[in-house]
C-alpha cells in the first residue's frame, strides 16, 4: 500500500492572476447589471470589492513575467472593456443624481422664499 500525497502545488502567478481577474470581473458585472436594470445596490460594498480586487491585482502583477501570454492579454483587454462600460453607467447614474439634487434644491429654495424679492430681481435683470 502506497502513501497518498495530499500536497497540492502552489498556484503559479498566472493562475493567481486568472483568479483575481475572475473576481474583479464578477464584481464589475454585478454592479453594471444592477445599474442597467435599476436594481438596489450597496455601493459601499461594491467599492470595497473592486478596491480589494484591484489591490490584489497590483500586488500580483509584481510577480508576473514581463511578457504575458495571449490569453492573459485577452482577459485584461476584456476587463478593460467591462471597466469602461461600468464607468459609463456610473457616470450616467451620477449625472441623474445630480439633476435630481438640483431639482430638489430649486424646489426647496422656491418653497422657502416668500416672494419678496422675486419681482424686483426679475425686472432688474430684464426677465
Amino acid at each position: 500500500m502506497t502513501a497518498m500525497s495530499f500536497n497540492t502545488p502552489a498556484p503559479t502567478p498566472a493562475t493567481l492572476l486568472l483568479g483575481l481577474l475572475d473576481r474583479l470581473e464578477d464584481a464589475i458585472e454585478q454592479e453594471s447589471e444592477a445599474l442597467r436594470h435599476r436594481l438596489p445596490l450597496d455601493f459601499d460594498e461594491m467599492n470595497r470589492r473592486k478596491s480589494r480586487s484591484l489591490l490584489e491585482l497590483s500586488r500580483a502583477a509584481r510577480a508576473l513575467p514581463a511578457a504575458l501570454d495571449g490569453s492573459a492579454l485577452e482577459r485584461l483587454a476584456n476587463l478593460r472593456g467591462k471597466l469602461l462600460r461600468n464607468q459609463e453607467l456610473l457616470a450616467l447614474h451620477l449625472a441623474a443624481a445630480q439633476e435630481v439634487a438640483s431639482i430638489l434644491g430649486t424646489a426647496l429654495r422656491d418653497a422657502e422664499s416668500d416672494g419678496t424679492y422675486s419681482i424686483s430681481l426679475a425686472t432688474r435683470y430684464g426677465a
